[in-house]
């Protein structure tokens, strides 16, 4: 109890991007409980093991230390499922949905935290935005697990196609890459329903569930919003350059392109190889023998990751966009910056400015702090901590050889990566008005 003097003098306002990291961080205690139970096992398990699963799947990020498909029963690959879908939509999004089903009024503060949940600036329509997601996602995930379903259920029976259908659904859309076998998908690598059904859903919902609610509802170029127009730009033109570029470096490659029995195949995990690295961890050739260059250019996908307001990390395709107008915008000695017949303000540039540079500053840090502990081959490493920052769950192997610090590190970044943008923004949306005015002056730049 506060003593009298304290009582009505002491107000801690705690920032709803801080509660909603802490709502995160307890789902993640959640899960690794729940991970921990007999039952959840088919071998026990450590708590370090544990704890690392469960931020991998609330994180949608999908690095795992141990195979989820062997050493978890159902009921804890349910476990893995639920938290990666909590995860990927949003804690607040369920609640909101939870309510909205019971006929519960959405109060003020829950409309808050919804709006920094969901990365939005306003808190008008946004029920109409959960409501959508909840159409989007249903839609999506009850067509994948039919469309996989001719693919798992005739290989592994109904009871369990089915569940396999349903589980790599869910990871799909969620973009967290978790899979239930040891080698990923690489036996399916020729299969054209898997190579087309898979990334259609880690793409469908790497975009961004307003980008895909304009889709479905506008359906024309010119009503889209700029939002829209700069993700389905972006989005396109980044998916032809990893295609390309992942087939040109690795077609020759033994272990991986050269290696597949025909051309067919190859271009088909050319395909699903390509757009992987910016959002989701599939894989279906062997990432620890791709090329170096190949590795040096999904570290490059990864940190761009996907769309705003989507089951994606990374610093978000529009980010990236801005960033690339504003350094043309300052060769050509532009004050403002336009795109599509639309202008953007100061405010957009100073907030990507400071999200990439927060972002760099997080990768480089951990990069730094897990080569303390480890002297492993160091392209590894940093390929580990990018994807996870970027929560794409790709590995080239170091996953399984970190340490119980190295783990922390990894947690840590994949945390960031998820949640990170959400204290950003508030920070961002702190203003205060300057007592004192300073003459200006310069520094010297380049």
């Amino acid at each position: 109890m506060r003593p009298k003097w304290l009582r009505g003098r002491i107000r801690v306002d705690v920032p709803p991007p801080a509660i909603l990291a802490s709502l995160y961080a307890a789902l993640i205690v959640a899960g690794a409980v729940l991970l921990k139970l007999p039952l959840a096992t088919t071998m026990p398990i450590t708590w370090s093991d544990a704890v690392f699963t469960a931020a991998s799947a609330v994180t949608v990020t999908g690095l795992v230390v141990f195979d989820p498909g062997s050493q978890l029963t159902i009921f804890g690959q349910g476990v893995v499922m639920v938290l990666i879908h909590l995860g990927g939509l949003g804690l607040m999004t369920f609640a909101v949905l939870v309510l909205s089903m019971l006929g519960l009024p959405i109060s003020m503060s829950q409309r808050i935290f919804l709006r920094d949940d969901l990365n939005q600036t306003s808190i008008y329509d946004l029920l109409l935005l959960v409501r959508g997601i909840l159409k989007v996602v249903l839609a999506s995930e009850l067509a994948g697990v039919a469309l996989l379903s001719f693919v798992f259920v005739p290989e592994f029976g109904v009871a369990e196609g089915l569940w396999q259908a349903l589980f790599h659904t869910v990871s799909a859309f969620n973009n967290a890459g978790f899979t239930l076998f040891p080698d990923g998908l690489s036996r399916w690598v020729g299969d054209p329903i898997v190579n087309l059904v898979v990334p259609a859903l880690f793409i469908f919902g790497g975009l961004g569930f307003i980008v895909v609610t304009e889709l479905y509802t506008k359906r024309t170029w010119r009503s889209f919003s700029l939002h829209t127009k700069l993700m389905i730009v972006g989005t396109s033109g980044l998916i032809v350059w990893s295609v390309l570029c992942f087939a040109a470096l690795e077609w020759t490659n033994p272990r991986t392109l050269g290696g597949l029995d025909s051309i067919t195949d190859r271009l088909w995990a050319s395909w699903f190889q390509g757009v992987t690295p910016r959002t989701a961890g599939f894989n279906t050739v062997d990432i620890t023998a791709i090329h170096d260059s190949t590795a040096m250019m999904f570290m490059s996908l990864m940190v761009i990751g996907g769309g705003s307001t989507s089951t994606a990390g990374g610093i978000k395709v529009t980010t990236f966009i801005v960033l690339l107008l504003a350094t043309t915008a300052f060769f050509r000695r532009r004050a403002q910056l336009h795109v599509f017949g639309r202008r953007l303000g100061t405010d957009e540039v100073m907030k990507v400015l400071a999200l990439a540079m927060v972002s760099m500053l997080t990768v480089f840090t951990a990069i730094f702090l897990i080569t303390i502990s480890h002297d492993g081959n160091f392209l590894d490493l940093a390929f580990e901590v990018t994807s996870a920052f970027g929560t794409v769950g790709l590995s080239r192997g170091a996953t399984g050889e970190l340490d119980e610090f190295g783990r922390a590190v990894i947690i840590a970044v994949m945390f960031i990566g998820r949640v990170g943008p959400l204290t950003l923004g508030f920070f961002l949306a702190t203003r205060s008005k300057p007592r004192i005015g300073y003459p200006q002056s310069k520094v010297f730049l380049g």
